[in-house]
């Protein structure tokens, strides 16, 4: 984790570029997702409290919810905390870049 509490990076798979930007905190992370411009887009926020994460949609995505839900319920699970996620998608994510953005964000909250 930087000192400052911030992470950005960015993930180029099949001519596409997403900007990942996390928030860290003791109690869990806030991820937000973005190809193009910087916007807010579905959000998902899980809360680990037991044996299995509550999730809750709090901006209905236009795709790539269950995208938003894993992410959201890893970090919260992993984390034993609270983790929002958004994700401003311009198109919808095939299976390589859903598995490389969520590689890059596991391997960002693991080094946090």
């Amino acid at each position: 984790m930087s000192e400052t509490g911030f992470s950005k990076e960015i993930v180029n798979v099949n001519e596409r570029k997403f900007i990942v930007e996390m928030l860290h905190f003791d109690n869990g992370n806030f991820v937000s997702v973005y190809e193009g411009s910087k916007k807010i887009g579905g959000m998902i926020a899980s809360i680990n409290t037991g044996p299995v994460p509550t999730t809750t949609t709090i901006i209905p995505a236009k795709s790539d919810s269950l995208f938003l839900k894993l992410i959201a319920e890893k970090i919260a699970t992993n984390k034993k905390g609270v983790c929002l996620v958004t994700a401003s998608i311009e198109r919808e994510l095939d299976t390589e870049s859903t598995k490389q953005i969520m590689n890059k964000i596991m391997e960002i909250t693991e080094n946090d």
